[in-house]
């Protein structure tokens, strides 16, 4: 009877065991403080719900997830990914599409956040900056961003043809609205970059996301292009750094879920759980990143809304990175920014 009641406790533990497997989700995030405010907005309230989430870092490699799929080896679940990457991976087949009626009303969301294969997690913004310590006061348009007469000193700018492109045609006269229509024409190619040589002896490439606050603070620059949640990190650690606003490129990271995820089930939940308009709110009060749910706004106190790239205030005079745009052009245009850079 021992030995029986022995057995029958054993076969009973090993029919729990698929269950208990799906008690887990393994969510992968670009790490540092966005990590971070995921952990508190997204993890630690949805694991209350009774399923333990798996936080891994990487940097955006799609190979990974290629090989994950190729061979039927999907063991991510949640997985956040750039915009280039949501329509390519979508197109590719590496991702599930997806059910958005077991993840919110559409409505809700910003147009952008809405796509096929990606839900929108968070909208940020390639912004100005400057050490409101050391400038009181700083530019307000890209026009003085080129300035050098009126401002002195060295400019950071991201080495790359995106974005900088866009800003030397605003810092030119364009208007947001039609950057990209004028930038598609040869004329307007030529148009950017011969604005953009014009502050060529001033400026301090950078690479890296945390560099931009890092130039600042030594004075190494006396304005900068940045990524606005990093001039948030840098705050929030007692730095005094200012943004402008006025023709910020804004773009979005998306959830997607490998295609062929056995948990699928539960990562299209877990994604539900973080688009609400609560968990949003929760999110954009630890880092300042804007809400992908429309309803989040109205949870966040004013000075929380003034750090927001999709606060009215601050989205008003802002430009949508165009993803058609440089998946199109891109190539050219990356090919004879390289050239320009070093000649």
């Amino acid at each position: 009877m021992r030995k029986s009641s022995c057995i029958a406790a054993a076969l009973a533990a090993l029919t729990c065991l698929p269950a208990l497997a799906q008690k887990q989700l393994t969510v992968v995030n670009f790490g540092g403080a966005n990590a971070n405010a995921q952990k508190k907005a997204f993890y630690e309230p949805y694991e209350k719900t009774g399923t333990k989430v798996v936080a891994v870092e990487y940097n955006g490699e799609q190979a990974k997830i290629k090989v994950m799929v190729d061979s039927k080896n999907v063991t991510w679940d949640a997985v956040e990914v750039e915009s280039p990457d949501v329509a390519r991976g979508c197109d590719e087949g590496l991702f599930e599409k997806l059910d958005w009626s077991k993840i919110g009303n559409k409505a809700d969301f910003v147009p952008a956040a809405v796509t096929d294969c990606g839900v929108g997690i968070f909208v940020w913004s390639t912004v100005m900056a400057w050490d409101g310590d050391k400038l009181k006061a700083g530019p307000r348009t890209w026009a003085d961003f080129w300035d050098t007469r009126k401002f002195p000193g060295k400019r950071g700018l991201r080495k790359g043809a995106r974005y900088n492109l866009e800003f030397a045609l605003m810092a030119d006269g364009v208007k947001p609205a039609d950057v990209y229509k004028v930038l598609a024409t040869k004329e307007g190619a030529d148009r950017a970059f011969r604005k953009l040589g014009e502050l060529k002896s001033n400026i301090q490439w950078w690479e890296a996301g945390a560099q931009p606050p890092q130039f600042l603070v030594a004075g190494d620059v006396v304005m900068t292009t940045v990524f606005n949640g990093r001039i948030d990190a840098a705050n929030r650690e007692g730095k005094h750094l200012q943004i402008g606003w006025v023709g910020g490129i804004y773009d979005l990271d998306y959830w997607v879920i490998p295609k062929g995820d056995p948990n699928k089930d539960a990562a299209l939940k877990f994604i539900a759980f973080a688009s609400t308009a609560d968990a949003q709110a929760e999110y954009a009060k630890n880092i300042a990143y804007g809400p992908t749910n429309k309803h989040a706004l109205a949870k966040l106190d004013a000075k929380t809304l003034a750090n927001l790239p999709t606060s009215p205030a601050n989205s008003k005079d802002a430009l949508q990175f165009n993803l058609k745009f440089w998946a199109d052009q891109g190539e050219d245009l990356e090919k004879r920014f390289a050239s320009w850079a070093t000649s």
